[in-house]
């Protein structure tokens, strides 16, 4: 599932210029991603934040709510949200796809490859929404 700023508002005309932000500034926004029952617990998906940014969204058994970025470091390829989620010594983690190296989604960083990092994002839910924020962490 991948989900563009732009598209969340269905009341916008298609002649409607959209507003103009900086990239600090839209960075520092919240990005309506999905709601909560549309997560599957262990599963991710794609979100893409005002400016292009991608992000791996990723709701666990417990509820709670992660934030990485989706471009996998080593494969170059925009694939973290369809890594396996597990946990390595209890911290919530997602196996790349691709070479299967392993990210906490704590804070984005490799496990296997300590100068590596995915980058995390804030995330917040109101009123069954689950917003992203756009500067990494």
């Amino acid at each position: 599932m991948t989900v563009i700023e732009s598209r969340t508002s269905t009341t916008r005309n298609r002649n409607q210029q959209l507003p103009t932000t900086s990239g600090t500034e839209s960075a520092r926004s919240w990005t309506a991603a999905c709601t909560v029952d549309a997560l599957v617990p262990g599963r991710g998906v794609a979100v893409l934040l005002s400016g292009g940014t991608q992000v791996a969204l990723f709701a666990l058994p417990d509820a709670r709510v992660f934030a990485v970025g989706n471009i996998d470091p080593f494969g170059r390829a925009a694939v973290m949200s369809r890594g396996l989620v597990g946990d390595r010594s209890g911290e919530p983690t997602v196996a790349s796809p691709l070479l299967k190296q392993v990210f906490s989604l704590l804070d984005g960083r490799c496990l296997d490859v300590s100068d590596i990092s995915l980058g995390s994002f804030e995330t917040k839910i109101s009123g069954g929404v689950i917003f992203v924020r756009g500067a990494s962490t």
